[in-house]
């Protein structure tokens, strides 16, 4: 009797031990975070350990209002992805900063970026291409 060849099946996550229903709960968690129309934009905007003032991204963002500025911001604050300071001047002054998770988001995303392209089949370069040091 011919013995079978042993194909082992692909790993699906680099995290042993984590089912598909603990990995899909998971990223739907992180999705959440960052759903919205402006957060990612308001993310790629302070990335690099960057502070900005309101007035700051509002002039960065064209077609966001104040408004949803504002909630935008406040939603990622509420889930510790920014981090704002209130500087006690008149008129008041207010920073915000990616708190270290949210620095942390930078990879992830950049990662998401370049499948984005790939999958789109849209050209890519060197230079558009995030560094790939593995670490």
């Amino acid at each position: 009797m011919a013995k079978k060849a042993n194909k082992k099946r692909p790993q699906k996550s680099v995290y042993p031990g984590i089912t598909p229903r603990v990995a899909s709960a998971g990223v739907q968690a992180a999705l959440k975070v960052l759903e919205g129309r402006w957060k990612l934009t308001i993310l790629f905007e302070l990335f690099g350990e960057r502070t900005q003032r309101f007035s700051e991204l509002e002039r960065a963002i064209p077609g966001i209002t104040q408004k949803m500025l504002i909630q935008q911001l406040r939603d990622l604050e509420r889930d510790g992805i920014v981090a704002r300071t209130v500087h006690p001047v008149v008129p008041p002054k207010v920073e915000y900063r990616l708190t270290p998770g949210g620095e942390e988001l930078c990879p992830a995303l950049d990662e998401l970026l370049f499948w984005a392209q790939r999958w789109k089949g849209q050209p890519t370069s060197a230079a558009a291409e995030p560094a790939r040091d593995g670490g």
